[in-house]
């Protein structure tokens, strides 16, 4: 076991409400937004995406689509009206878009992106790269906050659960320890949904947001665990994949 002295921390804030009370105190944020904006963005980037770029308006997407990119953009789950696409994982299987630059702006996910960006590096986290997004963080060596974007800047629990399994594995390795509650409080979730997360999670109120649209396979895409390898990270504007994933620890 690594001293107290010498391990690393990982915490948990639960919604980006609740940032500014951690943004000074890590190097790494990992943002999570598991339904749907970063599952998404790793699927995106499995199917061959060369960059994502996230934005916070509906504006600057539009900006974005104005000058021919493609633009995806998303609010309280549907399409935004003039836009093609919004943040179904499935979207960005779409072959036309392999080695093109797409743009994206969500309700939650792409904010959560935008507001973390200058307070360290940012890494993108979803069920579908678990196993991957663990085991590279668990090399970084630094300091380690895990951003949930919940559900317009309130918690939510597939964000939390996914959270909880990095705290829960990081803090098994020795090299790193959790103090702050809400970090506990993920763990302990994820090991209740650990072993049906599509189940536990059946009454959350995302998953019911989403299946009142009609996204049930959305739903259970984005809470399959590994998927991918593909660990996105985020570049000046641009979220890029890492070119060699970690696979293992």
């Amino acid at each position: 076991m690594i001293t107290d002295d010498t391990r690393k921390r990982v915490e948990v804030c639960f919604s980006p409400f609740l940032f500014s009370l951690f943004k000074d105190e890590f190097d790494i944020i990992v943002v999570i937004d598991v339904l749907r904006a970063t599952s998404a963005i790793c699927t995106g980037f499995h199917h061959g995406i060369k960059e994502i770029i996230p934005v916070s308006t509906i504006e600057e997407a539009q900006a974005y689509k104005d000058k021919g990119y493609f633009a995806g953009a998303e609010r309280n789950g549907k399409i935004v009206e003039g836009f093609d696409f919004g943040n179904s994982p499935f979207s960005y299987m779409n072959p036309a878009f392999k080695d093109k630059t797409v743009v994206l702006t969500t309700t939650n996910g792409t904010k959560s992106i935008n507001l973390a960006k200058d307070a360290g590096q940012i890494a993108i986290a979803s069920i579908n790269n678990l196993d991957a997004i663990k085991f590279w963080l668990e090399k970084q060596n630094k300091n380690i906050l895990c951003l949930c974007s919940g559900w317009q800047n309130k918690f939510n629990l597939e964000d939390t659960i996914c959270a909880g399994a990095i705290c829960d594995y990081l803090i098994n390795t020795g090299k790193y320890v959790s103090i702050e509650d809400s970090s506990i409080a993920s763990k302990y979730l994820f090991l209740s949904a650990k072993d049906n997360i599509l189940g536990y999670l059946k009454s959350s109120s995302h998953r019911r947001r989403l299946l009142n649209l009609d996204l049930g396979e959305d739903i259970k895409y984005c809470l399959t665990p590994n998927i991918t390898p593909v660990i996105p990270v985020l570049v000046g504007d641009r979220l890029v994949a890492l070119k060699e994933p970690v696979l293992q620890a």
